[in-house]
């Protein structure tokens, strides 16, 4: 049977790793594999970008990611098979040889990576939701609403579980348990104290639980999947084998709930409110200035996969305050990205480059960046500046004028009609500023093919 492109182009990355034995561990987001690497000296690199599928590669923070695009997991599919990767495994071994940062990505890349596709669905709908609201197209108190608004808002308001499921792979731990525990932080007692005004519940009559409600939260359930992991392992040694199967998971999910209660669930809504706090304050002190500084490292953030760090404070801004100010920028970077891109299309007369450059700009307007970060703009570096110039300028535009979203949503072109209503002339001029500022910028810089 002949083999499929996968199966080829999985086999020749491989190889271009230096062979089984030189790779650790493999995973991936939306566009990228992400590999562990023992001994970077034997990548040959020059092979892996000449494959054709292969859009770009970067190493940084302890990983060697290579973009092969949204195709991803068809060819991690087939890594895994050949590497004898169990898809269910931690990747995050070999920590002792990793940065602090490093370790960071690999946890925020890992815990958001696969559910992604859930909480862009929902927002989009959430989005065109909103968008024909204000349209006036369907009334708010209709049934329709109500049952659309159950699929948009059900990922938001119980994503504890689905952060408790992917942590729960990150950190090698048994993924019911960390369900268990979050189902337990959103148990409807603890949410309506909470209303209710409770401050503290007393276990045993002393220990002192606060009640908060933790719906939508996402750093108390990594920090306590982290402690699940520990308290899990700690347990089944302690125990003698013919009484684990019963007990381990008994007292591994009382342990460490109440850990969750009393510390973790605590300190993480402390922490996600610290960091909506510190976006709040950038945006009190000047929202131009937080517009010009987030836009301005949004490309670069790309670049370097720091940009799943914004996740955690834009659900956490949903979360608190009900909308985000963030994910507006993010969407101007984008535009800006592929402006910059689509001005390279004449700098270079090879029908094959040109055929990358539409190719990238289009999946740039469409939400998926990266085609164009690796596959054009990093060879063009004139036209990364320019990206950057251009997302800057867009987003401190729309954030003078206030312009936010209701709820999570890809930052791609189809996403306009979540912006319907009172911000949306802003950020569709914020669109334009994006593109043509970056166009601009992008053709003026770079005069010629050889003036990168």
């Amino acid at each position: 049977m002949a083999k499929t492109n996968y199966q080829a182009t999985s086999e020749a990355i491989i190889e271009s790793l230096g062979g089984k034995n030189n790779i650790n561990n493999a995973w991936h987001c939306m566009t990228r594999l992400r590999f562990d690497i023992k001994d970077d000296s034997l990548i040959d690199e020059a092979g892996i970008q000449a494959m054709p599928s292969v859009m770009g590669v970067h190493n940084k923070n302890d990983q060697y990611q290579i973009i092969v695009g949204t195709d991803v997991s068809s060819y991690y599919e087939e890594i895994a098979q050949q590497l004898g990767i169990n898809q269910e495994q931690d990747h995050t071994e070999a920590k002792e040889k990793k940065s602090l940062v490093g370790m960071f990505m690999d946890v925020v890349s890992g815990v958001f990576g696969p559910i992604v596709p859930a909480i862009a669905g929902a927002g989009m709908i959430k989005g065109l939701l909103a968008g024909f609201m204000a349209l006036n197209w369907v009334s708010a108190d209709s049934q329709t609403v109500q049952v659309l608004d159950m699929l948009a808002s059900g990922v938001f308001t119980f994503l504890p579980f689905f952060i408790a499921a992917s942590s729960a792979r990150i950190f090698k731990t048994n993924q019911y348990l960390a369900i268990a525990i979050a189902a337990a932080m959103q148990f409807p007692t603890m949410a309506q104290a909470a209303a209710n005004g409770i401050d503290t519940f007393y276990v045993f009559g002393f220990l002192p639980i606060p009640a908060f409600n933790y719906a939508g939260t996402v750093i108390p359930i990594i920090i306590t999947v982290y402690v699940l992991s520990y308290v899990y392992r700690w347990v089944d040694k302690l125990l003698p084998k013919v009484l684990r199967t019963v007990f381990t998971p008994t007292l591994s999910l009382f342990i460490a709930g109440l850990i969750a209660f009393i510390v973790i669930g605590p300190i993480g809504i402390h922490l996600g409110n610290g960091l909506a706090w510190f976006v709040a304050l950038l945006f009190d002190i000047s929202p131009v200035l937080a517009g010009i500084i987030v836009g301005a490292i949004r490309p670069i953030a790309i670049l370097t996969g720091l940009h799943h760090a914004m996740t955690p404070i834009a659900l956490q801004n949903f979360a608190d305050q009900g909308y985000d100010m963030l994910m507006p920028m993010m969407f101007m970077a984008n535009m800006a990205i592929a402006g910059a891109t689509l001005a390279m299309y004449r700098k270079t007369k090879d029908p094959n480059e040109r055929s990358v450059i539409v190719s990238s700009a289009i999946s740039g307007f469409l939400g998926i960046t990266e085609p164009a970060l690796f596959g054009v703009l990093t060879k063009y570096k004139r036209g990364l500046l320019a990206a950057t110039i251009g997302s800057a300028i867009a987003s401190a535009f729309i954030s003078a004028f206030g312009v936010r979203l209701y709820g999570y949503i890809l930052s791609s072109i189809f996403s306009l009609p979540a912006y319907i209503g009172e911000y949306f002339i802003f950020t569709i001029i914020g669109i334009v500023i994006a593109v043509v500022v970056a166009f601009v910028s992008a053709a003026f810089f770079s005069k010629s093919n050889q003036n990168r």
